[in-house]
C-alpha cells in the first residue's frame, strides 16, 4: 500500500476536483435552468483533469525520481492513478447524483424529451445512475490512459550530463 500512497493521494485530489466541478455545474444552472448548455460546458472538465495529471507527474518526478523521470515511469504512475480513479468512479457518480444534484436526471430527461432529442423511454434509459456508472467505468480508464500517454511525453526528463 505504501508503494502506491503517492498515486492514492493524487486520485483523491482528482475525486475532490470532480465533486467540486459537479457542484460548480449545479451552481451555474447546468443541471437545471441552463441544461441546454450542459453538453458544451461539461467538456471543460478536461482542463482541470489534465492539470491534475501534469501536477502529479511533476510531483512524482521531483520527489521520487530526483528530478528525472522516464516515459515508462510516467505511464506507470498515470496508469495507477487511472486505475484508482476508475475503481472509485461509481462512488463519485453516486455522490454527485444523490447528494450534489439529484435533480439532474429528471431535468435532463425532461429537456431531451421536450426538445425532441429523445423519446421518453430512451431518455429514461440513458439518464440514470446505473447507466452513468457504466459510462464512467468505461470512459474513465480510456480517458485516463490517453491522458497518461500524452502527459508522460511532456513530463519525462532525463538526467543532465555532467561534463
Amino acid at each position: 500500500m505504501k508503494n502506491i500512497a503517492f498515486e492514492i493521494k493524487w486520485a483523491i485530489y482528482f475525486f475532490v476536483m470532480m465533486l467540486f466541478w459537479m457542484l460548480l455545474e449545479k451552481i451555474f444552472g447546468l443541471h437545471s435552468t441552463n441544461i441546454d448548455k450542459h453538453p458544451i460546458f461539461t467538456n471543460f472538465i478536461a482542463i482541470p483533469a489534465i492539470m491534475i495529471y501534469v501536477f502529479a507527474f511533476r510531483d512524482k518526478r521531483k520527489n521520487y525520481y530526483n528530478g528525472e523521470m522516464s516515459y515508462k515511469q510516467g505511464v506507470i504512475t498515470g496508469s495507477i492513478i487511472t486505475l484508482i480513479v476508475t475503481v472509485f468512479s461509481p462512488l463519485v457518480q453516486y455522490i454527485t447524483s444523490t447528494i450534489i444534484t439529484p435533480e439532474y436526471f429528471p431535468n435532463a430527461i425532461k429537456y431531451t424529451v421536450e426538445t425532441g432529442k429523445m423519446t421518453q423511454q430512451a431518455a429514461e434509459d440513458y439518464f440514470n445512475l446505473n447507466n452513468y456508472i457504466v459510462q464512467g467505468l468505461i470512459g474513465t480508464p480510456v480517458m485516463g490512459l490517453v491522458t497518461t500517454l500524452i502527459v508522460a511525453i511532456f513530463t519525462r526528463k532525463k538526467a543532465k550530463k555532467v561534463e
